[in-house]
């Protein structure tokens, strides 16, 4: 708009001089350090976060969804830099959808499991606002289980990012095949995918096992990975072989890590060779000096990839659904071991390549160009229409209520009584309850470490 407000402006000067118009109010809210990863980066792909020109400015703020799988301080630190603009904060979904009511946010991105997005976009829409924020979910990576469970408890987003154009597709056939909208799915990539692409360099020789938190499950099949592993280091003791760790004992994840690999190298008969690391870090920096990533199904893979990387995809234990390889059909990564003991390097097949977003093409850069498009659209709208999930009281009456009772939050989506906690009034009391929450995190990582294997094993005797 010209600014009016000079009187020693020219004319000229008055019509040639914009004020910048506000930079629109950005929330991301979290349930795991993966998730806070994708969410934030994908608030800045959207906005001007990026550097992108013509994007929207954006203020973006961070929020952490408490639960068993907030991230701690040393895993947001491991995340790195982000662009968030003010502190993160932890919150309840009750506090979430207030400070959304009182903040004013144009754009909320919903990084959380299925069933805290489909609470959220019932709360949303119980709060009635006048004008309410542009809603953006999606995934953290490859979906290679639940995939009608979790995409059903996203829709009524205004936007269901895909990381791919493979995604895109199997989104919208699940949505179709139920009878709901499928406008909303947007292809676009995973946010974090970048830095150079991959030159070797000599004298430089250097393996990376991904682990996974819960893949596989089993005690006797991760002893077998770790084991090979350590094998491998052993039969080629030139090479630096690295286990690349998710968290350290007692954290968590997205996923729960039961039998933590740590624990497991403690014990693992004749110790560990000298050129074998457990490490842990941001993925981007140890990929940096990697020369062949090896995983189960992690999406470390795709960011290998990204990066033309040689990459592995073990079938050791079988391709599995359970395991999440089977993903990789197609993918020309699958091999053994035994292979890579032998010296093999898979070869990506390129068409498969193209399908999956990993974008080793260059069209990185242009990835999110339709998903910033249609946010940008949506956020000009004088008034968007209500949120509307496919599950309803009417249309899933034995499912929702238990996912929202979950939240805390009654079938028509407002705040089951006594939900809402009244504003803490001293330090004191902050400290007393943190102590509380941080026993109870501590008695249930206990109870998921230590108890429920053992409790699993005596139902196996």
């Amino acid at each position: 708009m010209p600014l009016s407000n000079s009187n020693s402006a020219s004319p000229a000067a008055l019509e040639s001089t914009d004020t910048p118009s506000p930079a629109l109010r950005v929330a991301v809210l979290a349930d795991s350090d993966t998730r806070w990863k994708w969410g934030a980066l994908t608030a800045r792909r959207l906005t001007s976060g990026d550097g992108r020109a013509g994007a929207p400015r954006a203020r973006i703020s961070g929020l952490l969804l408490r639960g068993r799988a907030t991230p701690t301080a040393r895993q947001l630190a491991e995340v790195g830099d982000v662009g968030i603009d003010t502190g993160v904060r932890e919150v309840t979904a009750v506090e979430f959808l207030h400070t959304v009511r009182d903040e004013g946010y144009d754009l909320v991105v919903l990084a959380l499991v299925g069933g805290g997005v489909q609470a959220m976009l019932h709360g949303l829409a119980a709060l009635r606002l006048p004008k309410r924020p542009v809603v953006v979910t999606g995934y953290v990576g490859v979906v290679y289980e639940k995939l009608a469970d979790g995409l059903l408890l996203r829709h009524g987003a205004d936007v269901v990012l895909a990381n791919s154009r493979h995604d895109a597709e199997r989104f919208r056939a699940v949505y179709e095949g139920v009878g709901a909208d499928a406008s909303a799915v947007t292809e676009a990539a995973l946010p974090f995918l970048g830095g150079a692409p991959y030159r070797p360099e000599q004298g430089r020789d250097t393996v990376v096992f991904a682990a996974q938190p819960s893949v596989p499950a089993s005690r006797a099949d991760r002893t077998y990975l770790l084991r090979r592993l350590v094998e491998h280091a052993r039969l080629h003791p030139e090479r630096e072989v690295v286990l690349k760790l998710r968290s350290r004992p007692g954290e968590h994840t997205t996923h729960i890590e039961e039998l933590p690999y740590q624990r497991l190298a403690e014990k693992l008969p004749g110790g560990l060779p000298p050129n074998f690391r457990l490490v842990y870090g941001h993925m981007g920096e140890v990929l940096d000096r990697t020369d062949l990533l090896v995983t189960v199904s992690s999406t470390a893979a795709l960011e290998s990839l990204h990066r033309r990387i040689p990459t592995a995809v073990l079938t050791d234990l079988g391709v599995r659904e359970a395991l999440g390889n089977h993903h990789f059909v197609g993918s020309g990564l699958l091999t053994s071991w035994d292979h890579l003991d032998g010296g093999a390097h898979p070869e990506p097949d390129a068409v498969w390549l193209a399908g999956q977003g990993v974008a080793a093409d260059g069209s990185y850069d242009t990835a999110y160009d339709t998903a910033r498009a249609r946010v940008t659209a949506l956020l000009a709208e004088d008034r968007l229409p209500d949120l509307a999930p496919y599950y309803t009281p009417a249309t899933a009456p034995g499912y929702l209520p238990g996912i929202l009772a979950r939240h805390h939050l009654a079938p028509d989506g407002h705040p089951l009584p006594g939900a809402a906690a009244p504003r803490e009034t001293g330090r004191v009391r902050g400290a007393v309850r943190e102590a509380v929450r941080e026993a109870a995190r501590g008695a249930y990582r206990q109870g998921v470490q230590r108890v429920a294997p053992v409790i699993r094993r005596m139902g196996e005797l």
